[in-house]
């Protein structure tokens, strides 16, 4: 991905980027040259794990024990059934 350098010696650092390495506004970053002339960009201080969220938290947190099929599981907790016969 390309971008502009300002007169003020800024560019932005593109969305997909800063999401992947969860940056948000006021993160130190960190930039070296390597070997290969190339910028490296890192973010400043120690790699902080990404806290789960909601939903991450309750994967398999359910306790559902049934022995039945999946219709018998449906008409049990809708209180009735869709088979006509």
């Amino acid at each position: 991905m390309e971008t502009t350098l300002t007169s003020k010696g800024q560019v932005t650092i593109p969305k997909h980027i800063r999401d992947s390495m969860d940056m948000q506004p006021g993160c130190k970053v960190f930039f070296a040259v390597n070997d290969a002339g190339e910028v490296v960009l890192r973010k400043s201080g120690p790699i902080k794990e990404k806290r789960p969220d909601r939903f991450d938290r309750a994967l398999g947190a359910a306790e559902i024990k049934w022995a039945g099929t999946t219709d018998e599981y449906m008409e049990l907790i809708r209180g009735y059934s869709d088979d006509p016969a």
